[in-house]
């Protein structure tokens, strides 16, 4: 099976080692680093722009925002895709999130098996 790889930003050890546990058991994806604030996650993707093809991103971060790493950061490729992970999702945020050009947003309490199937349907390189 060909894999999707994926950059997580999220600030708490324990999601981001569940979630990665769960996403490359249940999903091509595999997990290429992590950023647990603004600055890291920035720095990564400006000097790996294509490393990745998912990138998962939390709202509220150890410093700065998920909000200011999508932004700030460098437009995605053609097939890359962008999605908020967070327990922090209201009108404002789904609003914001698709003027910043994510594919979807998902609730950390409820939506984890709408993240599997989103990534189940992505495409893999072939």
């Amino acid at each position: 099976m060909d894999r999707i790889p994926a950059f997580l930003i999220e600030d708490r050890a324990t999601i981001r080692e569940n979630l990665t546990a769960t996403l490359e058991e249940l999903t091509p994806v595999y997990v290429v680093g992590h950023a647990a604030s603004e600055a890291e996650a920035l720095e990564w993707l400006r000097a790996n722009p294509s490393e990745w093809t998912l990138l998962i991103v939390d709202i509220f971060l150890k410093s700065g925002s998920g909000l200011g790493v999508l932004a700030k950061m460098p437009p995605p490729s053609d097939g890359q895709h962008a999605v908020i992970l967070s327990n922090y999702i209201t009108e404002e945020i789904r609003e914001q999130g698709s003027q910043l050009g994510v594919a979807a947003v998902f609730d950390k309490s409820n939506d984890i098996e709408n993240l599997i199937d989103f990534c189940n349907a992505m495409p893999t390189a072939a």
